[in-house]
Order: C-alpha cells, then sequence, then structure tokens
C-alpha cells in the first residue's frame, strides 16, 4: 500500500471515529434522560407504596374480597362520563 493509500485510509479511519464518537456522546445524553424518567417513576411509585404501607393496605387481599370487582366495575362506569366531560372541556378550550 503506498503512503498516499495509507493516508487516505487513516483519514476515512480518523472521519469513522469522529462520527462514533458523536453518537456515543448522543446516547450517553438519550441514557441519561431515560435513567431520569426511571427514577422519577421508581419516586412516584415508592410514594404510592408508602401511604398504602401506612394505612396497612393490601391490595391484594383486598381485590380477592368479595365485592371488588364490582366495586373495579363501578368506578370505571363513573369515571366514563367524568373523563368524557373532561376531553370535551380540554377540546372547547383549546
Amino acid at each position: 500500500m503506498s503512503s498516499e493509500g495509507k493516508a487516505q485510509r487513516a483519514e476515512e479511519l480518523a472521519t469513522e471515529n469522529a462520527v462514533l464518537r458523536g453518537r456515543i456522546a448522543e446516547l450517553e445524553v438519550e441514557l441519561g434522560e431515560q435513567a431520569s424518567r426511571a427514577n422519577e417513576a421508581v419516586a412516584r411509585l415508592e410514594e404510592r407504596v408508602y401511604w398504602l404501607d401506612r394505612w396497612h393496605l393490601d391490595l391484594n387481599s383486598l381485590m380477592k374480597k368479595p365485592g371488588a370487582a364490582q366495586f373495579r366495575a363501578l368506578l370505571r362506569a363513573v369515571r366514563a362520563p367524568y373523563r368524557w366531560v373532561v376531553n370535551l372541556s380540554r377540546k372547547r378550550g383549546s
């Protein structure tokens, strides 16, 4: 391989390295954002669990009791019209 060919190959490698370093920097930023979102989700869940523990509520045993499925169905039935009204008001507001 001639010195000109070696120089061209070295330049190609340098360009490729620069592109790869740029992509690594992008991925590191993306990873940091993803970690931040995950930490926020964990914090929200820890707060929920804290209150469930404080009130001594075990959702698994609560949902096994008779009437739990009917109660959830009632909540869904009440929530549906509420969401419809909220969505309608948001559409009119924007």
